[in-house]
């Protein structure tokens, strides 16, 4: 995904949509799978990739900030993400992710 990727007659990119639509993603696997809670790991475009609590859209402006199980929290380009792997918490060693209230 690139923030500078933009479609004649498309509505501007929305960072706010797109963590929505990551976490109905995230509820969606959830529901379909035998764990109570999903396992949520980024990938970084450098390779690293994180175990990650939840995802806002804070601070914008092509930002996101993504809050590590450590309890450290990161504010990167949308574009340094390659990808978002899901699978089933085990709390012990993959922690769930914790999608916002309804």
């Amino acid at each position: 995904m690139s923030p500078d990727l933009w479609v004649p007659g498309a509505a501007e990119p929305s960072l706010e949509d797109f963590v929505t639509r990551v976490h109905r993603q995230i509820e969606r696997y959830t529901a379909t799978h035998s764990a109570e809670r999903s396992h949520v790991e980024v990938e970084l475009a450098d390779g690293e990739q994180l175990a990650v609590r939840s995802l806002s859209s804070e601070p914008g402006y092509g930002f996101l900030t993504l809050a590590l199980h450590a309890g450290e929290e990161l504010i990167v380009p949308v574009g340094a993400i390659r990808r978002i792997t899901l699978g089933p918490a085990d709390e012990e060693r993959r922690p769930g992710f914790a999608l916002p209230k309804k």
